[in-house]
C-alpha cells in the first residue's frame, strides 16, 4: 500500500511539471500568434494606405504616427517624417478612405498634422452631389461644420464632402466626410451644416503625404539639339 501511494505521488509530480511545461508552451505559442496577427493588420493596413497611390497621381511619402494630442479644439498627431524627408509645411495628408488634415509643423525628422476635426483647420469644399462650393472647419469632437453655403443652395445629409482644389494646397475630389445635419432656420444668411469625417482620427496609424505632383511620362522622343 505504501509502494503504490508512493508510485501515485511520483506519477502525479511528473504530471504536474508536465502540465506546467505544457502551460508554458502553450502561452509562448499564443504570444506568437499575436505577435503574426499584429503583423497581419498592419500589412492589411499599409496595403489600404499604398493602395490609395494608385487613385491619385502624386507622389507620396508613408509616415507612422508616434505622438497625439487630443485636446478639447486642438486636434493634431506627430509622424515619424520630416524635413530630412522632404516634408513641408502645409503638405495635405491622407489615409483610407481620403484626406485627414496638412502638415503645421516640420522638424527634421518628424512633423506635426494639423487634423480636419481642429478648431484652427480650414478646407475649401465641394458638396459632391450638387457642386455647391463651401469650407469645411474643425469642430473637435462634433466632428466638422461647413461655412459660407447659403440657405437657398440644395444640401441634404447624406451628401458627400470633397475637396474642391480651389486652393493650392489640397488636390481637388479627396474624399472628406458626409453630411449629417442641415439646419436652415438658424440665425443668419448661411445653413448650419455639420459634416461626420470618413476617417476615425482615434485609429489613425499610417498616413501619406502628397509630396508633389507626378513628372509627366516622357514623349518617347528625344528633342532635337
Amino acid at each position: 500500500a505504501v509502494e503504490d501511494a508512493w508510485m501515485r505521488y511520483i506519477r502525479l509530480v511528473g504530471l504536474e511539471e508536465e502540465n506546467r511545461l505544457l502551460k508554458d508552451k502553450i502561452a509562448a505559442l499564443e504570444a506568437e500568434l499575436l505577435v503574426y496577427k499584429e503583423g497581419h493588420l498592419e500589412a492589411r493596413r499599409l496595403q489600404n494606405v499604398l493602395a490609395l497611390t494608385s487613385e491619385y497621381p502624386h507622389h507620396f511619402v508613408a509616415a507612422r504616427v508616434i505622438s497625439r494630442e487630443q485636446a478639447a479644439l486642438s486636434k493634431t498627431i506627430w509622424i515619424d517624417k520630416g524635413s530630412a524627408d522632404g516634408l513641408k509645411s502645409g503638405m495635405p495628408v491622407i489615409t483610407p478612405p481620403g484626406l485627414i488634415g496638412r502638415l503645421s509643423d516640420v522638424t527634421w525628422h518628424s512633423a506635426k498634422v494639423l487634423l480636419l476635426i481642429d478648431d484652427n483647420s480650414n478646407v475649401d469644399v465641394l458638396i459632391q452631389r450638387t457642386r455647391v462650393q463651401g469650407i469645411v472647419r474643425g469642430a473637435g469632437s462634433r466632428g466638422c461644420i461647413v461655412k459660407y453655403i447659403s440657405k437657398i443652395q440644395d444640401v441634404k445629409e447624406g451628401d458627400t464632402v470633397v475637396s474642391s482644389g480651389m486652393s493650392n494646397i489640397f488636390p481637388k475630389g479627396l474624399l472628406i466626410g458626409r453630411v449629417s445635419y442641415v439646419d436652415r432656420m438658424d440665425v443668419g444668411l448661411f445653413q448650419h451644416i455639420q459634416v461626420a469625417p470618413f476617417t476615425d482620427f482615434t485609429k489613425i496609424e499610417e498616413v501619406l503625404v502628397l509630396v508633389s505632383d507626378k513628372p509627366a511620362a516622357p514623349s518617347g522622343k528625344k528633342a532635337a539639339k
